[in-house]
């Protein structure tokens, strides 16, 4: 048997037909770039995040950079996140002329750790970006209480947390706005790259509104200094289709994950991402630890299961940002969730069959 690590056109078989029908419907109006295709899955996304206003753009890294801007984030400025993210994390706080300031995640989770986030604010910080990794929220009201007690913005990225829920509360309205990725392996995909910004502001609305479309208030009136960052319409109809069904989605990869989580309970070298009694996570990823995990890596690949690592370089060692000056040991629990990580397979239309097979390979795996 082979099981790979993802298959999109599993997960999107049932849903051939109305994605066909979507596609051919923008060619047809030739609605290409924004326009209501676009427009009607904004006003369908902002609803199910229970979400006020929904800003598409053309990737979660526009979304992080725009959402900084939109918020007054720029040169001379810091923003506090986690170096065990999707560069993108940092990039946009880069791409504004501000500082990515990491702090240290918690050894359960892997999520920002809130108590080193006060011993990192300084008279330059100016916003928070927690990274609700693997489709985990991290503890939002402890992170907003801090952001309110000092004056700070909240940008969540959400890239990896569609349909995720924080006690009780979907991932979407609780910061200042939330930054989500439609890259195609995400739980939500497009057919290309797409993201998009939600927010209960209006006035930062307006802001994202302009600055995705080169600073316009109106055609040819250019008032801000603004991006290209537009959503195509047919990524904008594919979505719109596809929100229809995240929630099964969603709950079909809980159920993979629970699968998962029995097995390996009993195998002491093994660790898992603790999921928190309070929270939803969409799963994005189903991560296990252990100190031989290329041993292992090699070992699934040999009996044709596919896996993945996420992410094997913490951000803050990446050689991009060596100009931090940061070294191996700055923030050891990020750099140990590097360094024994792996993924595996987990996608809506993996079958009960393909589960137990990754299962019982690395039950052999310990027995022996």
């Amino acid at each position: 048997m082979k099981v790979s690590f993802i298959d999109l056109l599993a997960q999107d078989a049932e849903l051939k037909n109305d994605l066909a029908l979507a596609i051919e419907n923008v060619t047809d109006s030739a609605q290409f770039s924004s326009g209501s295709f676009v427009s009607n899955f904004e006003e369908s996304f902002a609803d199910f995040c229970d979400s006020r206003y929904c800003v598409g753009v053309n990737s979660g890294t526009s979304a992080l950079h725009l959402s900084l801007i939109a918020h007054g984030i720029g040169p001379g400025d810091e923003v506090i996140t986690v170096p065990n993210s999707f560069i993108s994390t940092a990039w946009a706080i880069s791409y504004v002329g501000a500082t990515p300031k990491f702090v240290d995640i918690k050894p359960d989770t892997f999520l920002i750790d809130a108590k080193n986030i006060e011993k990192c604010i300084t008279k330059d910080t100016k916003a928070i970006i927690p990274v609700h990794l693997y489709g985990q929220p991290a503890d939002m009201n402890e992170i907003n209480s801090i952001a309110k007690n000092y004056h700070l913005k909240v940008i969540e990225d959400g890239a990896q947390s569609h349909a995720a829920k924080y006690r009780n509360k979907k991932i979407g309205s609780l910061g200042n706005s939330v930054c989500f990725s439609f890259y195609p392996g995400k739980n939500l995909g497009a057919y290309g790259e797409a993201g998009a910004i939600t927010t209960n502001e209006l006035s930062i609305y307006n802001k994202l509104i302009a600055l995705r479309n080169h600073g316009q208030s109106e055609k040819y009136k250019h008032d801000i200094l603004g991006f290209n960052y537009r959503m195509d319409g047919i990524q904008g109809a594919v979505l719109k289709v596809k929100l229809k069904s995240l929630d099964k989605w969603t709950s079909r990869r809980n159920e993979i994950c629970k699968y998962y989580d029995e097995a390996f309970s009993d195998i002491e070298q093994l660790q898992s991402i603790k999921i928190k009694s309070y929270n939803y996570s969409s799963r994005h990823l189903y991560l296990l630890h252990f100190q031989r995990r290329d041993e292992l890596i090699n070992y699934l690949n040999e009996n044709n299961v596919q896996t993945g690592i996420h992410y094997p370089i913490p951000i803050h060692l990446q050689k991009a940002y060596s100009f931090l000056n940061h070294k191996i040991g700055d923030f050891p629990v990020a750099e140990r969730n590097a360094s024994t990580c792996l993924s595996l397979p987990l996608y809506y239309g993996l079958k009960d069959d393909e589960v137990l097979y990754v299962i019982d390979l690395i039950k052999k795996y310990f027995n022996n």
